[in-house]
């Protein structure tokens, strides 16, 4: 399985990114999608779920609505999805979770820690400072786990 995994789009739908989604088994978004339309756009691309939680930006309905956290289970791994590491409320390996995904630094992150996959995918919206703009694959096959960066403008 290949999961498109993004953050931050603060209501910037990059065409680039539309194209990614739309070769992508799923959909992970970690937060501030900024509008409705960009979540409606993704979600139209992509063939399979697409998934999103509340970022910090996401203060109007409909994204208001949106879970502050999300398990899912894709491919047989559980997945923790929410916007600010910070505020990870569990013990993901005491939970069973391989992969923690989290947004709202804008700084792509790839770390292992205690078996466990933690992502930041970086930021798909306006381009933050110097950092890239950026996101990741996530692929998901008989229980492992391989993430690709992947880096739209440096």
């Amino acid at each position: 399985m290949r999961v498109l995994v993004l953050s931050d789009t603060h209501g910037l739908l990059r065409p680039e990114v539309l194209t990614l989604a739309a070769e992508a088994d799923a959909l992970l978004h970690a937060g501030d999608v900024g509008k409705p339309e960009v979540l409606g756009a993704l979600r139209a691309a992509t063939s399979g779920p697409a998934y999103a939680v509340r970022g910090n930006v996401d203060r109007t309905p409909p994204l208001s609505a949106l879970p502050e956290t999300l398990l899912v289970e894709l491919e047989g791994v559980w997945v923790y999805l929410l916007h600010d590491l910070h505020d990870l409320d569990l013990q993901p390996e005491e939970a069973g979770i391989q992969v923690v995904i989290s947004g709202h630094t804008h700084a792509p992150r790839l770390e292992q820690r205690g078996g466990v996959t933690f992502l930041n995918p970086g930021s798909v919206g306006p381009r933050r400072f110097r950092l890239p703009v950026a996101c990741a694959w996530l692929y998901l096959e008989g229980g492992g786990v391989r993430v690709e960066p992947v880096t739209l403008l440096s």
